[in-house]
């Protein structure tokens, strides 16, 4: 925090959210502790990056505005045009497609979550089946065998020593 005081671009700032910073924690969407969260200010994005001093402080450097509302010079044409679209819509609308939006990257998260809760019992199921074929391998003799062999190759090799 103290290495970007002052910093036109960038902001970094600590938050209780257990107290004072509750409704802002609310608002944004911090649902866990700790949580960092980076980009425009109306439509933060949750850090998901390593929390060392040197990757906050590598993450950190890349961060410069980008293309939004508030920061339209940095728009291309395209974006400009996207970004007149949406202002045309009203409050109640961008909210209708806003929550669809949430609700798929909720329900792809929940997909995935599923599918691997079913990748981890297959793998559990697997490990068991790999480990009780072992053991049962190992029970019809198996290091036996291996002790046999092993006898039988250092009698032949004594045995070629002698003859030699």
């Amino acid at each position: 925090m103290k290495k970007y005081k002052g910093s036109e671009t960038i902001l970094i700032a600590d938050v209780d959210c257990t107290a004072e910073g509750k409704d802002l924690c609310s608002t944004i969407g911090v649902q866990g502790y700790p949580t960092i969260k980076y980009g425009d200010p109306g439509s933060l994005e949750k850090y998901e990056g390593g929390r060392s001093y040197a990757d906050l402080e590598k993450f950190a450097k890349t961060l410069k505005p980008s293309c939004s509302p508030s920061n339209i010079q940095l728009c291309d044409e395209t974006q400009k045009a996207e970004i007149e679209k949406l202002q045309e819509l009203s409050a109640e609308e961008l909210k209708t497609q806003i929550d669809e939006g949430e609700a798929a990257i909720k329900a792809a998260e929940k997909t995935f979550e599923d599918e691997l809760a079913k990748l981890q019992a297959t793998f559990k199921q697997l490990q068991a089946t790999k480990e009780a074929d072992i053991a049962k391998i190992k029970s019809s003799g198996l290091s036996l065998k291996k002790s046999v062999r092993n006898l039988k190759v250092k009698s032949k090799k004594k045995a070629d020593k002698d003859e030699l």
